[in-house]
């Protein structure tokens, strides 16, 4: 049953009435448990029963999670973790920890959740490292140009104790942030529907576009390096601007294009692989260090847990829900909206990375990436990153990375 499904039997108006009675929370976390489809009365019993549980006894926390565009239903679509994260977090610590979920940007989107969470108006959020780099500049760290050959890679780091080390650390030590767990894409150029009848086979039939940017200051390196005119636009207007006309293109990953309703503007889905796509959730380490150390060991099982199923859920949805493949599935979003994957040859991906990449261009990184070695302690953070993205096979299926407690070293 394609995802939109889920939900679709269900009025918005019905959704607020459950939510006046149950809360938000406690109606969004029982949705976004729901295997298939759901009516207003089984979710109503389900609302209920997790609201009940939930509030079986007094929490010690409180704790508000600001989770950008997202809500129950797109959840299903971009695998992100975040629902999964809230539900482990409170039967874990037996509602001692109590998560109250704001998504659909009602306390913050994707460019101000990072600032909310920073000065204390959310606990933890989730949004791209890419637009929270704005607020946390060390998250350019991910950004470099093709680092990561592929999203099995990204999880490797992303379980790496190193990462605690290059990644994690130096976040918590200069913005305050603890960074929890991640999705893992690699993000391509979408093409607005300008480009349906345009053939695209080769790097060089993208070259002159114009096309959307997001928050991270390394990605417009690597796209003014690869001719693909980067302009600032708000991830909030990227739907906007395709749909006008005004920009031919943007660079993000297929799940966000199909999450964020994208699609019917969208034809073709470049899998450029150029740099990072990580919707990540990251908490204030000022909350995180006011927990009790049983709790704080929580936090990070749970995190755990998620970035376990965010590993296998997000690669089956790319496939199963999406559409993100050659050939692809009936029913999936893509297909419905007649979108075009693009997998370019290696050899053009070769080039692109030639083109743009800190490897074979270093005089463009130069200046951030000395900045960013400064803010980790003097480390290369490119090579050893890198490095370790290049410890498992080239070809390694994203599935199959080895999960590991990257806090336990």
């Amino acid at each position: 049953m394609g995802v939109g499904n889920k939900l679709s039997q269900i009025s918005r108006r019905d959704l607020f009435k459950l939510a006046g009675q149950y809360g938000m929370s406690s109606t969004v976390l029982a949705a976004g448990a729901f295997g298939g489809a759901m009516s207003i009365g089984s979710l109503a019993r389900a609302a209920e029963s997790t609201y009940e549980r939930r509030f079986s006894k007094p929490a010690k926390f409180n704790l508000k999670f600001g989770a950008a565009g997202f809500n129950a239903r797109n959840l299903l679509i971009e695998r992100a973790g975040a629902l999964e994260f809230a539900r482990d977090l409170e039967a874990r610590t037996d509602g001692e920890i109590r998560i109250e979920f704001i998504g659909d940007n009602q306390i913050c989107g994707q460019l101000s959740c990072v600032e909310k969470t920073q000065l204390g108006v959310v606990d933890i959020y989730a949004a791209s490292t890419q637009n929270s780099a704005g607020g946390a500049p060390y998250l350019n760290v991910l950004d470099y140009a093709y680092m990561f050959p592929s999203r099995a890679a990204q999880y490797h780091f992303l379980y790496s104790p190193e990462s605690q080390r290059i990644l994690r650390d130096p976040l918590e030590e200069r913005h305050g942030l603890k960074f929890l767990f991640s999705h893992a894409e690699l993000r391509g150029m979408q093409m607005g529907l300008g480009w349906k009848d345009k053939p695209i086979t080769k790097l060089e039939d993208l070259f002159g576009s114009k096309n959307r940017v997001t928050g991270t200051q390394l990605g417009r390196i690597a796209m003014q390096a690869l001719n693909l005119n980067p302009v600032p636009v708000a991830w909030e207007e990227t739907l906007d601007g395709l749909r006008q006309g005004l920009i031919d293109g943007a660079e993000t990953w297929a799940s966000a294009v199909a999450y964020a309703n994208m699609s019917p503007v969208v034809s073709k889905s470049v899998d450029l692989k150029f740099f990072c796509g990580t919707e990540h959730t990251s908490m204030s380490a000022k909350v995180f260090n006011s927990l009790d150390g049983y709790l704080q060991d929580a936090v990070l099982e749970s995190s755990y847990w998620a970035q376990t199923h965010v590993q296998a859920a997000n690669e089956a949805a790319l496939v199963n829900t999406v559409g993100f493949s050659n050939p692809q599935l009936p029913g999936t979003i893509f297909v419905e909206n007649d979108v075009e994957p693009i997998f370019l040859p290696d050899s053009e991906i070769k080039m692109a990375e030639e083109m743009c990449s800190p490897e074979f261009q270093p005089q463009l990184w130069e200046q951030w990436r000395e900045r960013l070695n400064g803010w980790a302690g003097g480390i290369d953070t490119y090579q050893e990153i890198y490095n370790i993205a290049r410890e498992i096979p080239l070809d390694m299926k994203a599935e199959n990375v080895e999960p590991r407690r990257w806090w336990k070293g």
